[in-house]
């Protein structure tokens, strides 16, 4: 079994990592494209998983040669977000996770590419949850310059749960995400989305199929008693 160096923080991405959101997200996108005869290809996900809003738009844009810029993009996926997104569903293994280290006084966040009201609409159902986390980054907090592959987002986290990067260990399933967590001086812990090959995660220090997978005694932390 392999031993990590110990960690003391926890970062958790959102869409595709605590929350099955990513097919949700594509469909959205999908229902856009379609809007003009257009059809986005399902390696479109991968490209556009991880990333803020805009970042996104401007990938499925450039991918099918929408007659549209972002700005457009953005207001008819206003239109769609309500129907779709508050199906979100947690992913395997996600709760049990941050129970465990709630329990155990293990301090964690959420950092997420998704704005405020995104994500307030995908977790409209689990304000319990939420308690189990010290604080919530979105993609639109102004403390976020640069969106995800930019480690940002994970810099401003750690500042907010006041550690330093080389004590955070991330939980992510997108590229960006990944690459984000990295940049930031953090230990990352990849669960790829299936639609991307996971030989494409090489950066990250451990590679997961699930949540559920993950054995918190590797990275030095409590271990799970059931």
């Amino acid at each position: 079994m392999p031993t990590f160096s110990a960690i003391t923080h926890v970062i958790f991405d959102l869409d595709g990592l605590l929350l099955n959101t990513e097919p949700l997200i594509f469909e959205v996108a999908q229902a856009i494209a379609q809007r003009y005869g257009k059809i986005l290809a399902p390696s479109t996900r991968a490209q556009t998983a991880g990333r803020r809003a805009p970042d996104s738009a401007q990938v499925v844009i450039d991918a099918v040669d929408l007659p549209i810029d972002v700005d457009t993009y953005l207001k008819e996926k206003e239109t769609l977000v309500e129907q779709y997104y508050p199906q979100a569903r947690p992913m395997p293994g996600a709760r049990r996770l941050t129970r465990h280290l709630r329990h155990h006084h293990i301090p964690q966040a959420i950092a997420t590419s998704s704005s405020q009201r995104p994500f307030s609409l995908k977790t409209q159902d689990y304000n319990d949850w939420l308690k189990d986390f010290d604080c919530v980054v979105t993609g639109d907090d102004s403390a976020v310059v640069h969106g995800k592959p930019a480690p940002d987002i994970f810099l401003v986290a750690a500042q907010r749960l006041e550690t330093t990067p080389a004590q955070c260990l991330v939980f992510e399933d997108s590229l960006a995400g990944v690459a984000a967590g990295k940049a930031a001086g953090m230990r990352v812990v990849a669960v790829p989305d299936p639609a991307i090959d996971p030989m494409l995660y090489h950066e990250a220090d451990q590679i997961l199929r699930s949540l559920e997978e993950f054995d918190p005694i590797v990275w030095r932390l409590p271990r799970f008693v059931d």
